[in-house]
C-alpha cells in the first residue's frame, strides 16, 4: 500500500496552507486544482471500473466541489451517473459553486437526498464531508454514510472517508468504508493510525501537481516510518568481527505461567544479531528455555539480589516479557532501574511503573513500548481517551519519561523528541493480534540497542522490521499466525 507514497504527512489545517500557498504565492486558480482533484478519482474509477454508473454524493464544501467535477466527467465520458444532494445549491460558493455549475452544465442529474433512497448499481463517490469534519457526523450526513456503506456497492472516498477526523484518525459517529480513498496535495495523519486504515481502503495519493517549494513551507508533525532509511544503520558486519562488539543483551521476566513471553524475546535478541543473550527467570523456566534455544544463557533468579551480577555484565536490559506483578516482579525492575543500563521496558515492566506512585527514575536511557491500555495506566487516562488523540497521547508520554517512546496499535507511532515529527507504522497486518507479538518486539529494540544504535533510531527500527516481518509471515495468512513465525523472515530482513 505505502511504498510509492510520500513520507510527510499533515494535519488538516496544514493542508490548508498547503493549499492556501499553492493559490495565492504561485498563483494556481483553486478551480484548477480542484478539476485536477476531480479528474483523479475520475481515473481510479475508471481504471478500477470501467463502464461502472456512478453515484456521487455531494455535501457542501470544496470536497463536494470535488465530486461535482467528477460527476462532470463521467457526463462528458458518457456514463451514467447522479449526483445526490446534501447541501441545497444556494448553499454552495467560490469554487464549489463553480464545479456545480460545471456538472449543470454537462447535463448530470441532480436529486437532493431523502431517506427511503435505494442503490442498487455501480459505484458509489463519498464527497459529503473532506478533512473539515470536528466533532460528530450531524443528520442527514450520518443517515446518507449509512445507506453508502449498507448498500455494499464499491465506495471511493475523496480525500478522506466521510465521518473519519483527519487529525486523529478517530470517528464519533458513522464513517464511510471506503474501497479506494484519493487523497490530496499532502496526505492526512489520520489516515495511518486509529481507525483511518479500517476505513480507509487502498490509499492512493495526488499532488495535484502542486509545485515542490510549496511543501518547503509547512514543517510536518508526522511522518511515515521509511525502513529503507533505516536500513543503513545494520552494516555488513567486519570480517574480524567478534560476539563482544554486538552487546550483551539481558532479558528479565517470565514469572510462574509465564516463561513463553522471555524465551520470544530472547530468541528474537538473538535473531537481530545480539552477540550475547543472557536471561534472568524464575527457575521453573530454565531448562525448558535450553533445550528450546541452547545459545542462550538462562539463569534462575529467586531475589532482586541474585540479578545484580547479572545485571552488571550486560550491556543492554529488557524488562518486562511475562513479569507479572508480583513481589518477585517489582524487586527485579527496581534492581534494573538502579543499574542505570539501556533498558526496553515492555508489558508488565510498564504496568509495574505506572502503579510506582512516588519513585523518580532517570529514564532518559529507556525506550518505552506500551500499548494503548499500558499508555492509558502510564498517564492515569482511559483507553478512549487515549485512542482519542494518539498523537497527543504519544508525544504526552515522551514528555513526561523523556525518552523514545512507542504507542502500539494500528499505525502505531514513535516519538523520541519534541523537535521531531512523530512517526507512523504503516506496515504490519492484522496477523499480529496475537500473544507474545511484542515480546518479540522488546527483543529486536534491546538487539539493536545492543549493536550501538541510537535509541530513537533503534525503536522506530525495530517497529519497521517488526511489521515487515510480519507482513512476509502473513503470506501464509493472517489468521493463525504466531509470534515465532515472524524470527525466520526476520533473520532475512536483518541481513539485507
Amino acid at each position: 500500500m505505502s511504498h510509492h507514497l510520500p513520507v510527510p504527512l499533515y494535519s488538516a489545517r496544514q493542508v490548508r496552507e498547503l493549499d492556501r500557498i499553492a493559490i495565492q504565492d504561485c498563483g494556481i486558480p483553486g478551480i484548477k486544482l480542484m478539476k485536477r482533484a476531480g479528474y483523479a478519482v475520475f481515473q481510479q474509477i475508471i481504471s478500477r471500473w470501467p463502464g461502472a454508473p456512478l453515484t456521487v454524493f455531494c455535501g457542501a464544501g470544496n470536497n463536494a466541489g470535488d465530486g461535482y467535477i467528477v460527476a462532470a466527467l463521467a457526463a462528458e465520458s458518457c456514463l451514467p451517473v447522479e449526483i445526490i444532494q446534501l447541501a441545497a445549491a444556494h448553499k454552495l460558493q467560490g469554487d464549489a459553486l463553480s464545479a456545480y455549475n460545471y456538472a449543470v452544465q454537462a447535463g448530470v442529474s441532480i436529486k437532493p437526498f431523502s431517506d427511503g433512497m435505494g442503490l442498487e448499481t455501480g459505484v458509489v463517490v463519498d464527497a459529503l464531508l473532506g478533512t473539515g469534519l470536528n466533532g460528530e457526523v450531524r443528520e442527514p450526513f450520518a443517515q446518507a454514510i449509512r445507506l453508502i456503506n449498507d448498500s455494499g456497492l464499491p465506495i471511493v472516498a475523496v480525500d478522506i472517508p466521510s465521518g473519519l477526523c483527519s487529525d486523529t484518525g478517530t470517528a464519533v459517529g458513522p464513517v464511510i468504508g471506503a474501497d479506494v480513498t484519493v487523497t490530496f496535495i499532502g496526505m492526512k495523519q489520520g489516515l495511518f493510525t486509529g481507525e483511518g486504515p479500517q476505513h480507509t481502503g487502498e490509499l492512493v495519493f495526488n499532488n495535484l501537481r502542486v509545485p515542490e517549494l510549496v511543501y518547503h513551507q509547512v514543517t510536518p508533525e508526522c511522518e511515515r516510518l521509511d525502513l529503507e532509511e533505516l536500513m543503513p544503520l545494520l552494516p555488513k558486519r567486519r570480517r574480524d568481527a567478534h560476539k563482544g562488539d554486538f552487546g550483551h543483551v539481558l532479558v528479565v521476566g517470565g514469572e510462574r505461567g509465564f516463561g513463553g513471553a522471555v524465551a520470544m524475546a530472547a530468541e528474537a535478541a538473538l535473531r537481530t544479531g545480539a552477540g550475547l543473550v543472557s536471561v534472568a527467570t524464575r527457575s521453573e523456566h530454565v531448562s525448558a528455555m535450553l533445550s528450546r534455544c541452547p545459545e542462550l544463557m538462562v539463569n534462575a533468579v529467586s531475589s532482586g539480589q541474585e540479578l545484580q551480577p547479572l545485571l552488571e555484565r550486560a550491556s543492554v536490559v529488557v524488562v518486562g516479557p511475562g513479569l507479572g506483578k508480583t513481589p518477585w516482579s517489582e524487586q527485579l525492575l527496581r534492581q534494573v532501574c538502579m543499574a542505570c543500563k539501556p533498558t526496553v521496558v515492555d508489558a508488565d515492566g510498564l504496568n509495574l511503573l505506572a502503579a510506582q506512585t512516588s519513585q523518580a527514575h532517570d529514564s532518559r536511557h529507556w525506550i518505552l513500548t506500551p500499548h494503548p491500555g499500558e499508555t492509558a495506566r502510564l498517564l492515569g487516562k482511559t483507553v478512549s481517551e487515549v485512542q482519542a488523540d494518539r498523537f497527543a497521547a504519544v508525544r504526552e508520554l515522551w514528555r513526561k519519561y523523556q525518552c523514545p517512546v512507542l504507542l502500539k496499535g494500528v499505525g502505531s507511532l514513535i516519538c523520541c523528541s519534541d523537535k521531531l515529527p512523530v512517526a507512523v507504522c504503516t506496515g504490519g497486518n492484522p496477523g499480529m493480534a496475537s500473544g507474545g507479538m511484542g515480546d518479540v518486539l522488546s527483543g529486536i529494540a534491546g538487539a539493536l540497542l545492543a549493536q550501538g544504535i541510537d535509541p530513537g533510531q533503534a525503536l522506530s527500527l525495530a517497529v519497521g522490521l517488526h511489521a515487515e516481518a510480519a507482513d512476509r509471515a502473513a503470506v501464509d495468512g493472517e489468521r493463525g499466525m504466531t509470534a515465532t513465525d515472524l524470527l525466520g523472515p526476520l533473520r532475512r530482513l536483518v541481513n539485507p
